[in-house]
């Protein structure tokens, strides 16, 4: 564990009746950085999510962010996060910038007009204010969910696999949009199932398989897990995919999501 971590994890067990989901999961993630926690669906990555944004509790173990208990501190940790899901929570009704003023708002932010304008400039999607967002394309969408977990300037922020269904093209742009958070001071928690995704954004990462962290390190350190392959006397060094297989066996996961059928 470093000194400096922004979010740390204990020991964190939880169980639904008799299935046994986290049976004991260390990390922790250091300030201003991205963390991919990297598994197959059903690993549990959403339930350690829940769990550190205080939407569940734990069995046993341990865990804190930005030095608040999770148990003991539940209000101070959710006044540090932001949570964003797997589905853009946007009212599709509102147009963009009405969906960010009501929520600074609801904050009781001053001059929710000034938020909401600065972050559509953030975001690039200034000239898209105006409209409602259900005519958004979904990478819009997912920049202005993301807009509005920034509302109030957390210190972390929890993304719960933020591309899935979204295209290509939309993907591409919300992996900008993480990588400027983390420029910006942001600590990251990202949960995906993508291998290319952890790839492009994470400082470092984590895998969850079996209710455990099997491995955990930066992309190059897990690189080193397996052995150079030779083609042609040519040395190729192995993908994140085939390291996750070759520790976990599991072929759960989507390596590209653009050639993934829905």
């Amino acid at each position: 564990m470093t000194t400096d971590a922004a979010i740390r994890v204990t020991g964190l067990e939880k169980s639904y009746k008799d299935l046994h989901v986290l049976k004991g999961v260390d990390f922790d993630v250091a300030r201003g950085s991205i963390f991919a926690l990297l598994g197959s669906n059903g690993a549990g990555k959403t339930t350690v999510v829940r769990i550190l944004a205080t939407l569940l509790k734990a069995d046993a173990g341990s865990a804190d962010v930005h030095g608040f208990d999770v148990a003991s501190q539940p209000q101070k940790v959710r006044e540090s996060i932001s949570l964003t899901g797997q589905f853009a929570a946007v009212d599709e009704i509102l147009t963009g910038r009405e969906n960010l003023v009501l929520l600074a708002r609801l904050r009781h932010l001053k001059d929710p007009g000034a938020i909401a304008d600065e972050l559509l400039a953030r975001f690039s999607l200034t000239e898209a204010g105006g409209r409602r967002a259900g005519t958004y394309s979904g990478g819009m969408r997912r920049r202005l969910d993301i807009a509005m977990s920034l509302i109030g300037r957390p210190p972390v922020i929890f993304l719960d696999e933020p591309t899935t269904g979204l295209d290509p093209q939309a993907r591409i742009e919300v992996w900008q949009t993480i990588k400027e958070l983390a420029d910006s001071g942001t600590t990251v928690l990202l949960t995906t199932q993508y291998l290319d995704e952890a790839e492009q954004l994470a400082d470092r990462i984590a895998i969850l398989h079996q209710g455990r962290i099997i491995v955990n390190g930066t992309l190059a350190e897990l690189k080193r897990l397996l052995p150079a392959a030779t083609v042609e006397y040519v040395e190729k060094q192995p993908t994140l995919e085939e390291v996750f297989l070759a520790i976990t066996g599991d072929d759960g996961l989507v390596p590209d999501a653009a050639t993934t059928d829905k």
